[in-house]
């Protein structure tokens, strides 16, 4: 048992005289294995441990989550804290220069006011939407071994395990994928950012246009054309499906003036819009005949070679804006709607609700006017609007030869109105 010990204790007595002759710093510099063998690997294992059983256990606890709010305020009070002294010196996270993967070890952690960040910790793992949230001292390590252990991975994932999320965004991070999905912060989805005033916000690409609070999607456009700029933003997919809803296009700022004001939207916007059917069910006959004289909802269908006309017969007879413009194919197909040659043909839709700005509009005569254009370049009504037409009129627009005869083949002509019949003012009148 005594000669291990002696031995032990002669090679340990040998190296000290060995770095007593040489010099720490020339064993340290050219000879750095042996205190990397003894001292480093050890002390690393051990540190390895330490954070692997730490994150294990914040994991299964589901402390995380719950304990990130109350560290994201004490940094955003720490800011404040900064401020309120005179802002006097630059700020810097408190991390240690040594605990970074770079060899560089800043100067300016000495001399900047240090903000503590106690942010290590994976908080989610949503396998529905394929997103990890984490916080910004998350390792690769953490991230690869939670999930690989339940058949998930990033698209970019740099090797060393001791690489953070944070680093990767701030210093960039590349991996033999990125060919493919980009650098690391380009996988990124969204980030949580603590301000210079203490003010905590969320940034995401994914412009949520649908939620209560934002502004109307139409004003939302209107402000990058009124400021002359351009911008790219994501928009969720619902959210861009039913971007008019919410300000009904925007027939809304006719009901509802100031709807759009942050105020209105922010306390009643999670109500917005009314029921459509609720507006025309409590208008009543009189407002209804005032609506009607005073309001244009319509959509016209017109060869996209014919936009250009269209636009100025708009404007000389209804002058509403904004307007709709949606451009479709339309198929040359027996039925009503069709083009007027036998291939496909671009066509736009034109639509156009609000109030009228033309002097002396008059719907009758305006709208009929406007309906005689679209006759003329063999476009189409929409059949939901208000139609003006007499019935020969309205079958020279559209094309009634398979409906009449589906009607007498199917025995319709005595069981069921004429869609002229259910639709235009003339008839109905």
């Amino acid at each position: 048992m005594m000669e291990p010990a002696v031995s032990l204790a002669v090679c340990a007595l040998l190296f000290l005289l060995w770095v007593r002759v040489k010099g720490l710093e020339f064993v340290l510099i050219h000879q750095r294995w042996v205190f990397v063998c003894l001292f480093l690997l050890p002390l690393s294992l051990i540190f390895d441990i330490y954070y692997y059983v730490r994150a294990w256990v914040v994991f299964k606890l589901s402390s995380a989550p719950r304990l990130h709010e109350q560290r994201v305020r004490d940094i955003q009070k720490q800011v404040r804290e900064w401020k309120e002294q005179g802002s006097k010196t630059f700020m810097c996270t408190g991390r240690p220069g040594w605990l970074t993967v770079s060899l560089r070890v800043g100067k300016y952690k000495k001399t900047h006011k240090n903000i503590m960040i106690n942010l290590m910790d994976i908080l989610e793992v949503d396998t529905k939407k394929q997103i990890v949230r984490v916080e910004p001292l998350v390792t690769m390590g953490q991230v690869t071994a939670l999930l690989t252990s339940i058949g998930w991975t990033l698209p970019v994932l740099p090797e060393l395990d001791d690489l953070t999320v944070g680093g990767l965004i701030m210093g960039t991070g590349i991996e033999s994928s990125s060919h493919k999905y980009g650098l690391f912060q380009h996988i990124c989805t969204a980030y949580e950012l603590v301000l210079a005033d203490g003010s905590f916000v969320r940034c995401t690409p994914l412009n949520s246009i649908g939620n209560y609070y934002k502004p109307w999607f139409f004003k939302h456009v209107e402000n990058y054309l009124k400021t002359n700029r351009e911008g790219l933003e994501y928009i969720p997919l619902r959210h861009y499906y039913h971007r008019h809803t919410r300000s009904i296009f925007w027939e809304l700022q006719d009901i509802i003036p100031f709807g759009n004001n942050p105020i209105f939207r922010y306390l009643f916007g999670w109500m917005v819009p009314p029921k459509i059917s609720l507006l025309k069910l409590t208008q009543g006959e009189t407002l209804r005949k005032l609506y009607e004289q005073h309001h244009v909802v319509q959509d016209m269908l017109v060869p996209m070679k014919c936009l250009q006309q269209a636009l100025h017969t708009f404007q000389n007879d209804i002058h509403v804006y904004p307007i709709w413009l949606c451009p479709f194919i339309l198929p040359s197909q027996p039925g009503l709607v069709h083009p007027k040659g036998n291939e496909a043909e671009l066509y736009i839709d034109i639509g156009a609700y609000g109030e009228p700005r033309v002097k002396h509009f008059e719907a009758r005569s305006c709208m009929r006017q406007l309906e005689k254009f679209v006759r003329s370049v063999h476009g189409f009504q929409m059949l939901y609007a208000d139609c003006y037409m007499n019935r020969e009129e309205f079958w020279e627009m559209f094309d009634g030869s398979l409906y009449h005869k589906l009607r007498e083949k199917l025995g319709c002509q005595d069981a069921f109105p004429e869609v002229y019949d259910k639709i235009c003012k003339a008839a109905r009148h």
